[in-house]
């Protein structure tokens, strides 16, 4: 029963944010078309069966049960339906074959550029609303190194401090991870050493290798500084106290919250703690839980290392088109390293599971932030894919209409009909090949 009510949340969310997209894509079709005084024979969210439908004015709105698309039915344009039964009639003036070249092109762009503008409101009211909270740079003291991590791989060490990324230091530590940023041509870490600048650069692979291995964590910068300590603990009874840190474990010097768990975890019988506190040091002897292996205390809060930022309406416009921008930036350049086989198809492809994945994760992490963070990410993500010259998106149909300003000739109804029907079935068969490729990742994961 627990995994159908999960099924069923993560299709409800799914369906939502489709939904959204979906509406907002095909209602700048619509507005454009009636802007130009065109004809809307149907305007319809999902694909058939309909689940319920009404006509107002010349314009039928259908609710379709497949909710993966839609579609706005423009009089006098060959689309999707395959319908060529005006072709041999005389253009009709409320016709889209009857209208200018350039009107055209905006009907058909208009899709595209409600999902930027539905991004870009998105990440506006995210920010008006919440603010940011972001993390300074300068309060990581510096980064604990694993061995054998990702991170040790690049050349990092225990110690360093992160603070640019791309040749450009950075104020907080999210924009390190910014979307245009990791997924640059050439992206390099800026490191600070002993009070040296020093660059690391990345191998080709290193966005596949962060879908298996982990790069940073935050958990990797927490200082070895106790914020609470259990009262009936080996701690307690040891008398360590809140905001005391530890510096070393058996005359082992350490300084991060993870050495000290590892270390922990590791040792038998009686330890020493090297303890600083107002500026004193001295040794606590302990035994830890011989069960747990834990001695009761709470690792450094870096909660109140945050800072809470708060815009203005005019800020939040700011950072709305930043952060829209940002995310076309890195999915376009994400998409070039796909194509390039710089990154792998099958870690970094996905359809309609990935995405109701993605989303259901988006929202329980995140709550109503999460869920329109990544609505506003897939926003972003449907205008590029449509723009994809392919007969049947709108960039295939952009291209019909740039081919017939440029030549001052419009493509035939055969050769426009065939095209679409090769970009159809081709359509079906990526979509076919990203589902399957989703199950196996899934299966795999």
């Amino acid at each position: 029963m627990e995994w159908l009510l999960s099924l069923l949340s993560t299709l409800g969310i799914f369906a939502a944010a489709i939904f959204i997209l979906v509406f907002f894509h095909e209602l700048g079709h619509f507005l454009a078309a009636k802007l130009f005084g065109m004809r809307v024979d149907q305007f319809s969210i999902g694909f058939p069966p309909k689940i319920f439908g009404f006509k107002k004015g010349e314009t039928e709105y259908v609710l379709g049960a497949t909710p993966l698309g839609g579609y706005v039915k423009i009089a006098g344009m060959i689309d999707e339906s395959m319908d060529t039964d005006f072709v041999e009639e005389e253009p009709k003036e409320d016709e889209f074959r009857s209208k200018p070249v350039w009107q055209r092109i905006i009907v058909i762009l208009a899709g595209v550029i409600f999902n930027g503008i539905l991004a870009f409101i998105i990440y506006t009211g995210m920010t008006w609303y919440y603010g940011e909270d972001v993390l300074p740079v300068e309060a990581i003291e510096g980064v604990y190194i694993p061995e054998n991590s990702l991170a040790a791989d690049l050349g990092l060490e225990t110690g360093d401090r992160i603070i640019g990324v791309n040749g450009m230091e950075v104020d907080y530590f999210n924009q390190l991870f910014n979307p245009s940023a990791i997924t640059g041509r050439d992206l390099s870490f800026m490191i600070e050493r002993e009070g040296e600048t020093l660059h690391v650069d990345t191998p080709d692979d290193f966005l596949d290798r962060l879908n298996h291995e982990e790069f940073l964590n935050l958990s990797w910068v927490l200082p070895s500084q106790i914020s609470g300590v259990l009262e009936e603990s080996p701690a307690g009874a040891a008398g360590l106290q809140e905001g005391d840190r530890i510096v070393s474990f058996n005359g082992t010097e350490i300084a991060w919250w993870i050495q000290l768990t590892e270390m922990i975890r590791d040792s038998e019988g009686e330890i020493t703690l090297g303890v600083e506190r107002a500026g004193d040091r001295f040794d606590v002897e302990l035994i830890p839980d011989p069960d747990s292996r834990m001695i009761g205390v709470q690792a450094y809060d870096m909660r109140g290392e945050f800072r809470q930022l708060d815009y203005n309406l005019a800020g939040s416009i700011a950072v709305g088109a930043r952060e829209t921008g940002d995310t076309f930036t890195g999915i376009v350049q994400g998409l070039q390293k796909l194509f390039t086989g710089s990154i792998s198809v099958r870690d970094n492809l996905g359809g309609p599971v990935a995405i109701a994945n993605v989303t259901r994760d988006a929202t329980e992490h995140g709550g109503w932030q999460g869920f329109w963070r990544i609505t506003a990410f897939l926003s972003v993500t449907l205008a590029i894919m449509n723009m994809l010259p392919i007969p049947a998106l709108d960039g295939g149909h952009f291209m019909f209409l740039a081919y017939e300003g440029i030549t001052r000739r419009e493509p035939s109804a055969r050769v426009r009909m065939a095209l679409q029907q090769i970009g159809f079935i081709l359509l079906i068969g990526i979509f076919i090949l990203v589902t399957f490729n989703d199950i196996l990742r899934t299966i795999g994961s």
